[in-house]
C-alpha cells in the first residue's frame, strides 16, 4: 500500500506526463489515500483530463476536485452562441433521435434533459458538447425510457459482469429497484469499477446506476 506522500509523487508525475495538462497549474493534496486537486484551468475539457490522470494512478481511493475554469479572453462566447453551437452539434448525431435533447445554457454551463432509449446516447451528447469553447461545465439530466422488468435487468448485468472476465465480478452485489440499479462490493481498481459501471449502464432499461464500490487496495 503506498504512503500518502509517495501517492502524492505519483499523481504529480501523471499530471506533468500528460500533455494536455498544464501541471504548474495544479496543487495536488493528499490524505489517507483521498486525493484533492485544486488549481486552475483554461477550459472544462482540461479539468476534465485532470481527473481522468489522477484516477489512473493505483491507490487513489477518492478524489475531491477543487478546479477553478479560467477561460482565455478568445475563449468566452455568449451563452447563446453556445446554445446554438450545441444544438447544431447534436442535430448532425446520427445516433440520437431528433429533438430527443434539449439544451439550456446559463453562464457557460450546459444542461442537457429530454428522454433517450439508451445510456451510450446519453453519453453521447455529453460528449459532444463538453470539448465546445466557452463551455465551464455540463450537467446530464437525460432519462432513459424503461421497458425491461427488474429481474431481467438484474441477470443481464451479472452475466455482461461474468462476460467481461473481472477477477471481482462474484464479490460485486447487484441490486435492482425498478429500473435503479445500486452497486456495491469491492473491486481491484478504478478500470475495474469503471467496467462494472459500464455494464450495468449497458443493459436495456436501466435508468439509474448508484455506485457504492469501494477499492480493495
Amino acid at each position: 500500500m503506498k504512503t500518502d506522500a509517495k501517492l502524492k509523487e505519483d499523481v504529480n508525475a501523471e499530471l506533468q506526463w500528460e500533455p494536455s495538462i498544464n501541471a504548474a497549474r495544479i496543487g495536488v493534496e493528499v490524505k489517507d489515500g483521498i486525493v484533492t486537486l485544486a488549481g486552475h484551468v483554461d477550459s472544462y475539457s482540461e479539468k476534465l483530463e485532470v481527473e481522468r490522470a489522477t484516477q489512473r494512478v493505483t491507490g487513489v481511493r477518492a478524489l475531491a476536485v477543487e478546479i477553478e475554469i479560467d477561460l482565455p479572453g478568445t475563449s468566452h462566447r455568449h451563452d447563446r452562441d453556445i446554445a446554438a453551437t450545441a444544438q447544431n452539434v447534436l442535430g448532425w448525431m446520427s445516433i440520437l433521435p431528433y429533438g430527443s435533447v434539449k439544451i439550456m445554457v446559463e453562464n457557460g454551463w450546459i444542461t442537457l434533459s429530454g428522454e433517450v432509449d439508451w445510456e451510450f446516447q446519453k453519453v453521447a451528447a455529453v460528449v459532444a458538447v463538453r470539448y465546445l469553447m466557452g463551455v465551464r461545465g455540463v450537467s446530464d439530466d437525460i432519462q432513459i425510457k424503461s421497458k425491461v422488468s427488474p429481474g431481467v435487468v438484474k441477470s443481464e448485468i451479472e452475466a455482461a459482469l461474468k462476460r467481461s472476465a473481472m477477477d471481482d465480478a462474484k464479490k460485486i452485489n447487484v441490486v435492482v429497484d425498478n429500473a435503479n440499479v445500486t452497486l456495491s462490493g469491492k473491486v481491484g481498481n478504478w478500470a475495474e469499477r469503471e467496467s462494472a459501471r459500464h455494464a450495468a449502464w449497458g443493459t436495456p432499461g436501466v435508468k439509474k446506476v448508484v455506485d457504492n464500490m469501494t477499492l480493495s487496495y
